[in-house]
């Protein structure tokens, strides 16, 4: 029996799904390790309901989820004139792009990817950039294979840790 998804815009009734959809992907991306107090820091404030909850009310296109059975399964969240790491780049950034690992490979990724420069056309930006965690190669093939280039590499910092990411730009339409 085939899954079926619908893609939306966030509300904020979702915020509190989010906070935990956000921390369960990010926990199994980039905590390799184990979660440490320092990644226990970051994402208590970056996934912060509260948090959520002020993004959707400032600009309530700027995130985008897939559901399943009225359940968040995937989400992605847009940045309108946001500056690049590399060459000073003003331009749409995707920033958490994430999907439950029980959804993956189902092309969730590439619908909520269509969703996003799709709404990005509309705000009237032609180019879309990214972070991806260098050891992510499951990401990068993915962005790959949807168009996107390397353009540059550089580190996120948290606390102590730094962690290596590729910045990817795709060019989503002609101005």
């Amino acid at each position: 029996m085939e899954k079926i998804i619908i893609y939306r815009k966030a509300q904020l009734g979702d915020a509190r799904k989010l906070a935990i959809l956000y921390k369960q992907v990010y926990i199994q991306t980039y905590g390799t390790e184990g979660v440490s107090d320092e990644f226990a820091n970051f994402i208590t404030k970056q996934f912060a309901v509260e948090r959520i909850e002020n993004t959707l009310r400032e600009n309530p296109n700027s995130i985008i989820v897939a559901e399943y059975n009225n359940n968040l399964v995937g989400v992605a969240e847009i940045e309108f004139a946001k500056k690049c790491p590399i060459d000073n780049i003003i331009a749409a950034e995707l920033n958490k792009p994430y999907i439950l690992e029980w959804f993956c490979g189902m092309g969730i990724g590439e619908k909520l990817l269509a969703f996003a420069e799709e709404i990005i056309n509309d705000e009237g930006e032609n180019l879309l950039w990214l972070w991806v965690l260098e050891s992510n190669t499951r990401a990068i093939q993915f962005y790959e294979k949807h168009q996107f280039s390397v353009i540059g590499h550089a580190p996120f910092q948290m606390e102590t840790n730094r962690y290596e990411n590729k910045v990817m730009l795709k060019k989503i339409r002609e101005k």
